[in-house]
């Protein structure tokens, strides 16, 4: 790009990079990484014990680990939205 030409996305040059762009949206919205690293536990697990789930059949198994897995991200959410309200609301209150 010429010096003499203006840039075309003059707010997405200014960020240095993907990772800074990650880092600031985790502190804007700190449970979402939370649900999303519950949510991947919760598969890691239910995949481990897959191999020892004893006579319980497989169908079952994978039933109870997608619940699981999904209400933990649920749940996240549901924290993270409560916490987004309570700084909105209690701790900046209007003026």
């Amino acid at each position: 790009m010429s010096p003499s030409q203006e840039s075309v996305y003059p707010d997405y040059e200014t960020e240095t990079s993907q990772t800074s762009k990650l880092i600031k949206k985790f502190k804007e919205t700190p449970f979402v990484p939370i649900g999303m690293a519950g949510f991947t536990a919760v598969v890691a697990y239910g995949l481990y014990k897959l191999k020892h789930r004893g006579d319980m059949k497989l169908s079952l198994h994978l039933i109870h680990m997608r619940v699981a897995a999904q209400g933990f991200a649920v749940g996240a959410l549901t924290c993270g939205v409560l916490y987004s309200m309570f700084q909105e609301y209690v701790v900046k209150p209007k003026e």
